[in-house]
């Protein structure tokens, strides 16, 4: 009969090992400068900075996971990519039709459910925008750019 102990010893010793030599691989958590800030009412700013920023913007708050591997690659990785896709604090590179279509693909994402990313949710649950935020977000959409919310 095989002894529990010393396979505990032998497969957790060197998982252990593993888990602790993986932590020394470096993450980009960097937060570049704020370019342009996109122009936006103050509460749909609001929504914006609490549901999406974290990922799209240059002001992501990284939180204590971020710099436990290998969920840190993960939580790197998904900002990157945030970031790629629309980065509210580089604003200045959207035309004024690229920003109409914008805004409308992110009322739509979040109606849809795929924005913030469920993974995302487990943690941030208040980041979910609320039925009347998500209305502020579509009276924003569907005023001239830059403009006020009718």
């Amino acid at each position: 009969m095989i002894a529990v102990k010393p396979v505990l010893k032998w497969v957790f010793g060197p998982l252990a090992v593993l888990f602790l030599a993986i932590q020394f691989i470096p993450v980009d958590r960097s937060n570049p400068p704020v370019g342009t800030e996109m122009p936006a009412p103050p509460e749909v700013r609001a929504i914006l900075q609490r549901s999406c920023y974290d990922c799209h913007s240059n002001q992501t708050v990284w939180p204590w996971y971020s710099r436990v591997a290998p969920v840190s690659w993960l939580v790197a990785y998904d900002v990157r990519k945030g970031r790629e896709e629309l980065n509210f604090s580089e604003w200045g590179h959207v035309s004024p039709e690229e920003e109409d279509y914008i805004r409308f693909e992110i009322v739509e994402e979040i109606e849809e459910g795929e924005m913030p990313l469920p993974v995302y949710l487990r943690m941030h649950p208040k980041a979910r925008p609320t039925a009347e935020e998500t209305a502020i977000l579509r009276n924003w959409a569907e005023s001239p750019p830059g403009g006020t919310i009718p």
